[in-house]
């Protein structure tokens, strides 16, 4: 009779699973709460405890850690020693092991999880039992995926082929890999203060531990899918996504819903117009063309917003990706329909919506968990053969209202203060300006983008490309705010601004010349803000 041992924290789908194993001849063989499980669904069991005549002990830190059961699991069916050792012994063969582990990236995911609590989650006997029946995986199947049990009882009627079980040994390896690499991560968010460990966060403590303190980051990457080419049609590309603590990326929260295959330069505009989105907490749009944007826009519904960043620059809007802050309703979807846009992604479309989307048959829709995007703090970039590191960019002074009362490090500059209209132009003017590329001069009002010079070799150039753009869409500059992501070096690029027609600037400051500037604003009856933080975007 064939050995099954089933130790599984996740216990989805297990009854199903023992049904499917009990009906193929299957003995039963688990540890305590999957054991409690399975008899409690009707299955006969027999408890671990039985096959290695040890009791679980030390709150069940030991329990599986026996060679009645790795013996039974490392014993190669093809060696005559092996056969005879484990009849010396008394030892079954097990020919299945399904495991999965303890939770420990769920008691991680909760920052306020006592240290104590989250090395009892650290799993033992598991991963061992794990990495063993992966050596052994010609003699012994090992399913480390609820998802992979309907595939198991298939493969059983059809005889497992060598290449499924290399595949769930792979699996298996994988999974355990990113186990512990999620333990050693969390560990390397701790510190030692006064006896006792602590987490500190990523960005903001007073002690700063994050991820980018540690001497080695691990990383698992998982293909998503193949992707059609690269930047380029001769240069070949695919999507992966760094795989999260939650294991086999159950908390994966990108799907397409329509349209033809994403391309690699698709992903990279929504990966940008998605970090504008994210700024807003009222009903935002953005459109953006090669990672910039050429329109964002607030509105008191969604459809305002995106009409209003969609004509903040019409021209550039055809043919973009869209991101939206809001499901897509259907007032929504027919004004998307209404121009050509290659690819649009929001938290979730309507049923309704979705069916006017359809219209445009190869229009990407693509929706995604918003709050797990919101939570990543890490950005990753290629070059020189090897990875750059940084914490994500978070335009944290600008998440409160600045008409109100400035938070810290915003400082009025100049002799006339920005009037509250002003200020409101001002905060959103900079929550945008932080995701255009630098060099980044760029024209708002208080609810969206006028006017956008992105990616130029100074200011002064920024400042006549926006201008550019504005005079080709009939747009007027004046009463606008300004908004630069970098010190005016000179105040050349500030007369600029103001010749434009702004009437209100934010930057950071910090130029040797900032009084220069600061005295040209008060020239020409400018307020102008600095916040202390720059927003580079290379």
């Amino acid at each position: 009779m064939p050995r099954a041992l089933l130790s599984v924290s996740d216990k989805t789908g297990l009854l199903t699973l023992a049904h499917g194993l009990a009906a193929r001849g299957f003995e039963l063989v688990a540890t305590g709460g999957t054991s409690r499980a399975l008899a409690a669904g009707g299955f006969a069991v027999t408890s671990v405890s039985a096959v290695t005549r040890f009791p679980e002990m030390l709150d069940g830190r030991v329990k599986t850690l026996h060679p009645a059961l790795h013996g039974g699991i490392l014993g190669r069916r093809d060696r005559p020693d092996h056969v005879a050792a484990l009849q010396q012994h008394g030892i079954a063969p097990i020919d299945l092991v399904v495991v999965n582990l303890y939770p420990f990236a769920d008691a991680a995911a909760d920052f306020d999880t006592p240290f104590d609590t989250l090395i009892e989650e650290i799993d033992i006997g598991g991963p061992s039992l794990v990495r063993a029946a992966a050596k052994n995986f010609r003699d012994v199947l090992v399913i480390v995926d609820p998802g992979d049990y309907d595939r198991l009882i298939e493969a059983l009627d059809a005889t497992p082929t060598l290449a499924f079980r290399f595949e769930l040994m792979r699996k298996a390896f994988a999974h355990t890999a990113a186990y512990d690499a999620a333990i050693a991560q969390t560990l390397g968010e701790m510190r030692l203060e006064d006896r006792r460990f602590e987490r500190s966060s990523a960005v903001g403590s007073a002690h700063g531990r994050s991820a980018l303190d540690a001497d080695c980051i691990d990383l698992r990457l998982r293909k998503v899918r193949e992707l059609r080419y690269g930047e380029n049609p001769h240069q070949r590309a695919a999507w992966y996504r760094v795989v999260p603590l939650v294991p086999f990326d159950r908390a994966a929260d990108f799907r397409l819903l329509q349209g033809k295959e994403l391309s690699f330069t698709n992903l990279l505009d929504l990966d940008a117009a998605l970090g504008i989105a994210l700024e807003f907490d009222v009903p935002a749009a953005a459109v953006v063309k090669h990672t910039n944007p050429c329109g964002v826009a607030v509105g008191a519904s969604l459809v305002d917003a995106y009409v209003a960043a969609r004509d903040a620059d019409s021209l550039a809007a055809y043919g973009g990706i869209v991101a939206l802050n809001r499901p897509i309703d259907i007032a929504t979807s027919e004004a998307i329909v209404s121009t050509f846009i290659e690819a649009v992604i929001a938290p979730s479309v309507d049923e309704a919506a979705l069916q006017v989307l359809a219209r445009r048959k190869n229009l990407r829709v693509l929706t995604t968990g918003f709050d797990l995007r919101e939570s990543a703090t890490l950005e990753l970039r290629s070059v020189l053969d090897g990875v750059l590191a940084q914490e994500r960019d978070r335009v944290r002074e600008a998440r409160v209202c600045w008409a109100a009362a400035p938070p810290d490090g915003v400082r009025v500059m100049t002799r006339r203060r920005p009037s509250p209209s002003e200020w409101e132009a001002l905060r959103f003017a900079w929550r945008v300006c932080a995701h255009v590329k630098s060099n980044a001069v760029i024209f708002t009002d208080a609810r969206r983008t006028l006017a956008i010079g992105a990616g130029q070799m100074s200011r002064v150039d920024a400042v006549r490309t926006a201008l550019m753009k504005a005079q080709l869409a009939n747009i007027r500059l004046a009463g606008s705010v300004a908004a630069s992501d970098a010190f005016f070096p000179f105040r050349d690029g500030l007369d600029a601004v103001a010749a434009a027609g702004a009437t209100a600037v934010v930057q950071p400051g910090g130029s040797v010349r900032d009084e220069e500037v600061i005295a040209a604003a008060d020239e020409h009856g400018l307020a102008m803000a600095f916040t202390g933080r720059r927003h580079f975007r290379h």
